[in-house]
């Protein structure tokens, strides 16, 4: 199957933002929710371990804030937004594979306690239109 093909049929939910780093964020919560998109989960395909940062950890707007490791390579999920971390999503550190099943539910990864700056996030259709471009 071509990538675009395949990259037609990723979920990308329109009530999420999502960063060129393909994290995706529900700012519609408090605190904010951030996992990885679809398009990111499938492209590392089996994930095997998630290295969770500690709550309470401060971050800042392009930080690395978790490691995910996959059967083809080691990934960091860099931060689209500065905050806290309020909760971590300590199902993915037991069993990565809850990523690659629903990365958009049971997937999520951390919630942070945003700061007040506006996120430059991208919409679900400009996101589309991005992953359509990686090849």
């Amino acid at each position: 199957m071509a990538d675009s093909q395949q990259n037609a049929q990723l979920d990308v939910p329109d009530f999420l933002q999502y960063s060129h780093d393909h994290v995706w964020l529900d700012d519609s919560v408090t605190p904010a929710t951030l996992g990885i998109t679809e398009f990111a989960a499938n492209k590392m395909g089996n994930i095997v371990f998630v290295d969770l940062p500690e709550v309470g950890t401060r971050v800042e707007a392009g930080d690395e804030i978790v490691q995910i490791e996959s059967a083809k390579a080691v990934e960091p999920m860099i931060s689209p937004v500065a905050g806290v971390v309020r909760y971590v999503n300590t199902e993915t550190e037991d069993d990565g594979a809850v990523i690659n099943d629903d990365p958009y539910g049971e997937g999520w990864i951390v919630k942070i306690e945003l700061d007040d700056d506006e996120p430059d996030m991208l919409t679900a259709h400009e996101y589309s239109q991005f992953i359509a471009q990686q090849k």
